[in-house]
């Protein structure tokens, strides 16, 4: 095994080195992630002389599964004209927008299966960000299915970390199905695996709990921003200072944003995903008596984020159609008196004698 590669990914490889040329992959949730996610596993190392098996895709529209083939071609990409056909691949992989769309899927991928059983093991991988007790709920209806396993691998990482396949991968569930896929996903998908045992509620849990860090801190950086803007200190002086004390790229990336008031949410992580993940971790929060009173707060900014937008649509006055969660800094600017998305927008500074 390569040496470096071994420390990316918790497992010995599977008996056979890497997924067998012969198994048929398919993908399903072309969203923002999902596309870079389905480009980088269509276009992954494959053996020298060994002709490679078309990625099947399938997306609710149409229109991003036939922009993936047209980027990489029908020997990369099949598409799939339903549910029923996806559902004869031996890798299914599924990244959605929330947990309704994800009972909704598996269901259907469910009730196909009951009809036609698989003869042959059959492994369904579940990408998204859910809670974690519907990782459970899907597991149990998976290992219902024979020769079927379930595990959960939700990734950290926005849209342009997914388009360099550099997402960070949270596995739990059945530990041979996690071999085959973490060698699947490594270095396709993502950089590295984190181990979190068979129990599937594990990862999910881990994932809202990566989150709940990166909403609080941006809850605080938009709050020293919003201080900023009210004291008379431009925005990329202390957005140098979050790069000076707080140097973490992730976080500097949100920060930057900020600061140019880029809230445009076709590139990034959407306003409502973020308003899903808090309100999953306030979830988590009353489930086990542990208050997060930042994500509380930044539930709140988020929401109010949220309903400034539906307001400016209903008069013609917005700018964007989808919002980045970023946004989130509306909120600790109207609270302070200042434009909501227009930093620039404020008045003087005025000290009373």
């Amino acid at each position: 095994m390569d040496h470096k590669l071994a420390n990316l990914v918790p497992y010995s490889r599977p008996a056979t080195p890497g997924i067998h040329s012969s198994q048929t992959i398919g993908f399903i949730g072309l969203g923002s992630m999902g596309f870079y996610m389905a480009r980088n596993l269509a276009k992954r190392a494959i053996p020298p002389g060994v002709p490679p098996t078309p990625l099947v895709v399938w997306n609710r529209t149409i229109d991003k599964s036939q922009k993936l083939q047209n980027q990489l071609g029908k020997e990369l990409i099949t598409i799939a004209k339903d549910i029923d056909e996806i559902c004869s691949c031996d890798i299914l992989i599924t990244n959605l927008s929330n947990d309704e769309v994800v009972k909704d899927i598996y269901g259907k991928l469910a009730r196909v299966l009951k009809l036609s059983p698989p003869v042959k093991t059959k492994i369904f991988v579940e990408t998204s960000t859910i809670l974690p007790p519907l990782a459970g709920e899907l597991d149990v209806l998976i290992s219902g299915l024979a020769h079927s396993h379930f595990i959960s691998c939700p990734v950290f990482g926005r849209p342009n970390v997914a388009d360099k396949a550099q997402l960070l991968l949270v596995m739990a569930g059945d530990y041979r199905s996690k071999k085959e896929v973490a060698y699947l996903f490594v270095p396709a998908v993502g950089r590295k695996v984190v181990d979190l045992g068979e129990n599937v509620e594990k990862a999910p849990t881990f994932k809202l709990l990566g989150n709940s860090m990166i909403l609080g801190a941006m809850e605080v950086v938009a709050e020293a921003f919003t201080l900023g803007s009210k004291a008379g200190i431009e925005p990329e002086r202390i957005n140098d200072l979050i790069g000076d004390i707080l140097p973490a790229p992730g976080l500097m990336g949100y920060a930057d944003r900020m600061m140019r008031d880029d809230f445009n949410g076709v590139d990034g992580f959407s306003l409502e995903g973020g308003i899903k993940d808090a309100s999953h971790v306030r979830r988590l929060t009353a489930q086990y008596g542990a208050p997060m009173p930042i994500i509380d707060i930044a539930h709140q900014r988020l929401i109010t984020a949220r309903a400034i937008h539906t307001a400016q649509k209903e008069e013609g006055t917005e700018t964007l159609d989808l919002l980045d969660w970023t946004a989130l800094i509306a909120g600790s600017r109207v609270a302070a008196g200042l434009d909501p998305f227009h930093s620039r927008k404020r008045k003087a500074v005025v000290e009373e004698a």
